[in-house]
């Protein structure tokens, strides 16, 4: 995989990738405001899925579990300018501001462009974000200018969406959870378990000690057996490619999944489909 990044300062970012298409599965620990320049990406959360293309921007907001795939389109590599919204920074920016953050009822991701009350502050935002581009030829590109460029970036939020404060001047971290809850929800995220134990609320021993009283087994075999649970019912139901079911589901390769599939279910994904294919015949 052909994949670069060019880091204009450590929160500004020209992201770059050459192959046929890139998938992880990502926690981010900073708020990530994304310009699309070209290709396409899908994002898969527990609850949404989201499809973004050339021209369009959105904010994932920060200790949210998505499933990110990144692919070319016509003939382009995908590319994307990103700023990093740190806590550190959004503290700043917030200090001498009387905001009082509500509690968010669900977490997802915001877009901005072709909203019908957004378009007039559109072309604004992108302005802001396309002015970046001739910088990325320099080597090192002015803190100030890039202080200033996210500065106003956040203005610009802030303008477009009055509940935007709700998420950049929240600086809660995840508190102890329900653990079943939660894990039934999110098992097709392929994380470290030390990250499932901080967005629960948990310490590593304290999270691997509550889950196995919760579902009597280890982490790893229960979330390999209710994503291959996923997976077939995806490929069966759903009549779904097994290469996408794959990545859907949590899996880092097709051949690691098949073996998985066909030592859980006794036959491989294709050999479901070829059946699904033949009673609908």
């Amino acid at each position: 995989m052909e994949y670069q990044a060019k880091y204009i300062t450590d929160d500004i970012k020209l992201s770059c990738y050459e192959d046929k298409f890139f998938k992880s599965d990502i926690l981010f620990d900073h708020h990530m405001l994304i310009w699309f320049i070209s290709g396409e990406t899908k994002i898969i959360q527990a609850d949404a899925t989201y499809h973004f293309k050339k021209g369009d921007i959105f904010l994932i907001p920060r200790n949210q579990l998505a499933t990110v795939i990144n692919y070319p389109k016509d003939g382009q590599p995908h590319k994307t300018v990103v700023m990093h919204l740190t806590t550190a920074r959004l503290r700043d920016f917030y200090a001498n501001l009387n905001v009082r953050p509500k509690a968010l009822k669900s977490k997802k991701i915001y877009g901005f462009n072709h909203h019908p009350l957004l378009e007039s502050c559109l072309a604004s935002l992108e302005s802001c974000l396309a002015s970046l581009i001739p910088y990325f030829g320099i080597a090192d590109l002015p803190q100030d200018l890039a202080s200033l460029k996210i500065t106003e970036a956040i203005h610009i939020l802030r303008t477009i969406d009055h509940g935007i404060d709700d998420v950049l001047a929240n600086f809660e971290e995840p508190g102890k959870i329900d653990l079943v809850g939660y894990m039934e929800k999110n098992f097709m995220f392929n994380l470290p378990l030390e990250k499932f134990g901080y967005l629960t609320g948990r310490s590593l021993t304290t999270f691997k000690r509550d889950f196995s009283k919760a579902f009597h087994k280890t982490p790893r075999r229960w979330l390999t057996q209710k994503r291959l649970e996923l997976a077939h019912y995806q490929l069966a139901e759903k009549k779904k490619k097994p290469l996408e079911v794959c990545y859907e589901v949590g899996f880092e390769n097709l051949s690691h999944f098949s073996y998985a599939f066909k030592k859980q279910f006794g036959y491989a994904p294709t050999t479901l489909l070829s059946r699904s294919s033949e009673h609908r015949d």
